[in-house]
C-alpha cells in the first residue's frame, strides 16, 4: 500500500491491460481535501474491445466496498477521460484502488489490450478569502 504523495497513479503510466485486474491500494488517509481529479489516458487498443475503470474504496486496506465509489465512462478509444473524485462525507474510507474490466468481441485474436493510466491529483482547498477581505485587510 502507498501513502498519499498528492499525485497518485492508480494505473502507472504505460500500464498493458490484457486481463481484468485490479490495482494496488493507496492510503488516502493523510489527504487534506480528499477530493481528486482523475485523469484516465488511453495511448493504444486494439479494435472491437471496451474498457471499463473504477475506483473501489476501503476503510482498512483489505476488505473493498460491494460498489464503486466513481465508475469511468466506459473507453473503446485512446484518449483522455476526467472526472472528480469526492470523498469528503464518506471519512470512513482510508483507502482506494482502481478496478479494470476489459471485453473483446469479433473474429480476430480473443485477447483484450489497452496502454492505460489513471493519474488522481488531489484538489487543493479553496482559500477563504476573497479580493474584498485581501483589500480590506490591506488597508488595515
Amino acid at each position: 500500500m502507498s501513502t498519499l504523495p498528492g499525485k497518485l497513479d492508480l494505473i502507472p503510466v504505460g500500464t498493458r491491460l490484457e486481463a481484468t485486474g485490479d490495482g494496488a491500494a493507496f492510503d488516502i488517509s493523510a489527504s487534506a481535501t480528499r477530493t481528486f481529479l482523475c485523469r484516465l489516458t488511453l495511448t493504444d487498443q486494439i479494435e472491437q474491445e471496451s474498457l471499463d475503470v473504477s475506483i473501489w474504496g476501503s476503510s482498512d486496506g483489505e476488505t473493498w466496498k460491494k460498489k464503486p465509489l466513481l465508475k469511468l465512462p466506459q473507453q473503446f478509444y485512446r484518449g483522455t477521460t476526467k472526472m472528480i473524485l469526492d470523498l469528503s462525507l464518506r471519512p470512513e474510507t482510508k483507502f482506494i484502488r482502481a478496478r479494470w474490466e476489459l471485453n473483446r468481441w469479433g473474429r480476430v485474436a480473443p485477447t483484450p489490450m489497452f496502454v492505460a493510466s489513471l493519474e488522481l491529483a488531489e484538489i487543493p482547498p479553496m482559500s477563504r478569502e476573497t479580493p474584498t477581505t485581501r483589500r480590506a485587510l490591506a488597508a488595515k
